[in-house]
């Protein structure tokens, strides 16, 4: 191989890094650190509301003072993600033995069409009786998805059925006794650790 070849290869291998530079420039930059949990610290939630519980009693937040709460917002047409985040606070509930008369779980429904106190009652019954079902009007639905900021929309399926689902944020919110957003977990969270985060603040 000529010295003239050498030095075309050379530059050729040079231009080519440079192109490899400018590329990987432009490239988003990938945050690899664990999403942060949000605290009360840098994040408030919550605030009054009045709803209808699955015993049919109208209940309002005030009636939960003085108990930590651990608020879920789902619907019982939910395939995966509600039946996970109810089987997780069933299970901390049993964790948290005596402890668990201190908190109170709710779980509120993003499909008051559908989610009638009945059939809240048969749902969260087949988790744990201590879970109780809040529904409501879809105004009183919106109202108190929109203090904890959760997001929700009907899904239509495209054969152009009734059937529907619906898309929704999925934290499990710990609240204190006197109505403060404390933490929220993932719907995956396991029990041990909702457990965790509660006994922090007891």
């Amino acid at each position: 191989m000529t010295r003239r070849t050498l030095i075309i290869l050379a530059l050729m291998a040079v231009v080519g890094l440079a192109g490899l530079w400018v590329v990987f420039q432009r490239l988003p930059a990938v945050d690899s650190r664990p999403p942060a949990v949000a605290t009360a610290d840098s994040l408030q939630l919550g605030g009054a509301f009045t709803l209808v519980a699955h015993t049919g009693k109208t209940v309002s937040d005030t009636d939960f003072q003085g108990k930590y709460l651990l608020v879920f917002f789902g619907y019982t047409f939910c395939p995966d993600v509600c039946p996970t985040a109810l089987q997780e606070i069933a299970l901390t509930l049993d964790a948290l033995g005596s402890d668990a008369a201190m908190v109170q779980p709710l779980f509120i429904t993003i499909d008051p069409q559908r989610d009638t106190p009945e059939v809240l009652a048969q749902y969260v019954a087949a988790f744990d009786p201590r879970i109780i079902g809040l529904t409501g009007t879809p105004e009183q639905i919106a109202s108190v998805a929109k203090a904890y900021r959760v997001y929700y929309a009907k899904s239509k399926p495209a054969d152009g059925s009734n059937d529907y689902l619906m898309d929704h944020s999925a934290f499990i919110y710990l609240m204190g006794p006197d109505g403060r957003f404390l933490k929220a977990l993932s719907f995956r969270e396991p029990a041990a650790e909702i457990v965790k985060a509660v006994r922090s603040y007891l």
